[in-house]
């Protein structure tokens, strides 16, 4: 069953899969569009992804924004 956690480690994923060593820059420029739009939701959405990569790419949570 996919849960909302399974999702986002799943976008994180194929994130990292698709745009390689770009893959922050990417979630940061999505993050930034959404902004702009004053898409709250997805901007949170994004942002939880973000921190599935940091995960995938540290082990640790990154600092609060």
């Amino acid at each position: 069953m996919m849960t909302p956690e399974r999702e986002l480690w799943a976008c994180a994923l194929l994130i990292e899969r698709e745009q390689g060593d770009n893959a922050a820059i990417y979630i940061a420029e999505r993050i930034g569009a959404l902004a702009l739009k004053d898409d709250a939701a997805g901007v949170a959405r994004w942002k939880a992804i973000a921190e599935k990569l940091s995960l995938l790419w540290t082990g640790e949570r990154p600092l609060p924004m």
